[in-house]
């Protein structure tokens, strides 16, 4: 198991665009990827799980991958979330 704390710094947040950009990422991964947030984990591969967490923009999230792919999944979410998702 890996995992990296992040700041989300994209202006709208996890809304449904760069939530599905990441779930669509992280879905070609062998490997569960999960985001933590406010004590709750949520699933990476699961656009409607990510859209319900409610991720706002400044907010702390922990991106943690356990599997066979796991260091990979972690490097391309890091990727995506530092590089704003697009946005």
């Amino acid at each position: 198991m890996v995992s990296k704390k992040l700041l989300l710094t994209n202006a709208q947040g996890f809304h449904m665009r760069p939530a599905s950009v990441f779930a669509n990422a992280m879905g070609k991964y062998s490997c569960d990827v999960m985001i933590r947030y406010n004590e709750n984990e949520y699933n990476a591969k699961s656009l409607l799980n990510i859209i319900a967490a409610c991720i706002k923009c400044g907010s702390e999230i922990e991106v943690i991958c356990n599997g066979t792919d796991e260091n990979e999944a972690l490097s391309e979410a890091v990727q995506l979330i530092e590089s704003g998702l697009g946005e």
